[in-house]
């Protein structure tokens, strides 16, 4: 197709969230999203591999995005924090996820990849996922499913 033929902006992708894409922010959201109730900020921590630190920072850019709350209690006499989604926190990971899966599809048809080979991946043994990180059985195999 001539380039003068192409839909404008075809691949902008207006929906990608800077706050969202960056990876350590990614990560958190994605953490928080398989745990509905919330995180203790050390669980969290472990799951996301930041610092102390680091995380903080984070956990305040997403706050005042109003994508995350934070929570701060006490759990047998020791100070905790507790992170959670919010309403449209979720609302808004799980849109921007839409977009992340629409970038796959283009990506995967504008290199020839057959439609049903989108969204699938091979973790580290070989094993064919889906993007939800689990194998053909239906087990979750991207470690975000975790108990804590």
């Amino acid at each position: 197709m001539p380039t003068s033929d192409r839909p404008e902006a075809r691949f902008s992708y207006e929906g990608l969230d800077r706050i969202i894409h960056e990876r350590a922010r990614l990560s958190v959201l994605t953490s928080l999203v398989s745990h509905p109730r919330g995180l203790a900020f050390p669980d969290l921590k472990r799951l996301c591999g930041l610092t102390d630190g680091n995380l903080s920072r984070h956990l305040a850019v997403l706050q005042e995005a109003d994508l995350v709350s934070l929570e701060k209690g006490y759990d047998q006499n020791r100070p905790q924090t507790l992170c959670r989604l919010t309403p449209s926190g979720r609302t808004r990971f799980l849109d921007y996820l839409g977009v992340l899966e629409q970038v796959v599809r283009d990506a995967a048809q504008a290199a020839g990849k057959p439609q049903n080979a989108v969204g699938k991946t091979q973790n580290a043994v070989g094993k064919t996922q889906g993007a939800a990180g689990h194998d053909r059985s239906g087990h979750d195999r991207s470690g975000l499913a975790e108990p804590v």
